[in-house]
């Protein structure tokens, strides 16, 4: 099962999301629950950094299975939205995912 956690702020901003586990919904190399959260994920981290000039506050471990990112503090007004954008559009594919594949993948969204 694979696990993911947006962190949310009080303003309903999302400042970080760690994922952790394997789906196992197929073998090695054909499993498409993991192939499309690793997808999604590694796309926005990429996206944020090329589209925003951002480094998330990456952490992960090299023999997959988890991955922890936390927005940069002190960005402008507008990069920060930007972010945002694109951060929720990755939330809302982890959530899709998480109806089609129950089994398979589960979203916690921590609204603090």
């Amino acid at each position: 099962m694979i696990y993911v956690r947006m962190q949310h702020n009080e303003h309903d901003d999302i400042i970080a999301f760690t994922m952790s586990g394997h789906a196992e919904a197929g073998p090695y190399g054909q499993d498409i629950v993991c192939a499309g959260v690793s997808a999604v994920s590694i796309g926005t981290v990429n996206a944020v950094q090329s589209l925003c000039g951002v480094d998330l506050v990456v952490s992960s471990k090299g023999e997959g299975g988890y991955l922890d990112c936390a927005v940069p503090e002190g960005l402008d007004v507008r990069t920060y939205e930007d972010v945002q954008l694109l951060l929720k559009g990755m939330e809302l594919s982890f959530l899709s995912m998480a109806d089609a594949y129950q089994t398979f993948i589960t979203v916690e969204i921590d609204r603090r």
